[in-house]
């Protein structure tokens, strides 16, 4: 082979990459505009946004606070007979709310926490 043949070889693998890359580029900026337009189409369908009149407010008594309440665990229900519970035989809630609501507080004298600092009892 003589150099005039590798020179044009060169060139021309070159040119290729550069018109692979280039119509590469071309494919990925039109799938992102096709994306952009195929988004404002699907949020052009959609319900409009609600105005300030449409918006949620505060109950005329403020805002709506926590509740407290004891809640003590609910057994599961022992099956008569050795036979097994079935999902639609349990019910859902792992615990219940407790007929006393008084907290429970800690002796005096402890710390209610090891390491707390209180001095303890033998």
């Amino acid at each position: 082979m003589s150099t005039t043949t590798l020179v044009i070889a060169a060139t021309s693998s070159g040119v290729l990459n550069v018109i692979a890359a280039f119509v590469g580029g071309m494919i990925v900026a039109g799938a992102l505009v096709w994306a952009v337009q195929f988004g404002m189409r699907v949020r052009d369908r959609e319900l409009p946004r609600p105005t300030a009149d449409e918006q949620t407010h505060l109950p005329d008594g403020g805002a709506v606070h926590e509740i407290r309440e004891v809640r003590e665990p609910d057994e599961v229900p022992h099956t008569q007979g050795g036979e097994r519970l079935l999902p639609h035989e349990l019910h859902h809630a792992s615990s219940r709310r407790s007929e006393d609501q008084h907290r429970k507080r800690w002796l005096p004298g402890k710390s209610g926490s090891f390491g707390g600092g209180g001095i303890g009892h033998a």
